[in-house]
């Protein structure tokens, strides 16, 4: 069964746009296309554990239209490039999505229908310490049916900065002591 249109070309895009996006190091989070009267609307997110900022947005066009601009033939006509990041209600749903959103507050809803609000510390490849109602808490990504960060007005209570950092130095003794026991294997 043959692809939608929109699916076919997000999906012949996607090299090319992921080449020019990661040659200035960035990551693609997503490409959207869709038809905007004559033109074809090619809507590109990026992200950067740095952030992205309107240099950087400016950047990531160019290089983007150069490359599409040299695979014409893909869109087969006009379009509209439009470059932007992740807005705060993106889901987190890769590891570096949560490593970005360090000491950011987010609410997660597990797989078995749990759910809890926390905030966010170390994230490993496969899990993140998180602090919740003062407590520290393993939350393994996997366990994760949804989560997204919540919008906060005030600074994080300086406990919690506290609490994340000690936690966060805790781990990386751990994990230095790991390192020492298995070269003396």
């Amino acid at each position: 069964m043959a692809l939608p249109q929109p699916e076919r070309l997000r999906g012949e895009l996607r090299p090319l746009v992921e080449r020019a996006v990661s040659s200035v190091g960035f990551d693609l989070e997503d490409i959207e296309v869709r038809q905007a009267g004559r033109r074809r609307l090619v809507r590109v997110v990026v992200d950067a554990d740095t952030g992205v900022g309107l240099d950087d947005i400016a950047v990531l066009s160019r290089r983007i239209s150069a490359e599409l601009d040299q695979h014409d033939a893909v869109l087969g006509g006009p379009y509209t490039l439009e470059v932007t990041s992740p807005g705060v209600d993106r889901p987190l749903t890769l590891p570096r999505h949560w490593r970005r959103s360090k000491l950011r507050l987010v609410e997660v809803a597990l797989n078995d229908a749990a759910g809890f609000t926390g905030r966010v510390g170390p994230a490993g490849d496969d899990t993140v310490l998180m602090l919740v109602d003062g407590r520290m808490r393993e939350l393994r990504y996997a366990d994760v049916k949804r989560a997204s960060v919540v919008v906060e007005f005030r600074h994080p209570p300086e406990y919690e900065l506290r609490a994340l950092a000690e936690a966060e130095e805790a781990k990386a003794d751990r994990d230095d002591l790991g390192e020492v026991a298995e070269e003396h294997k």
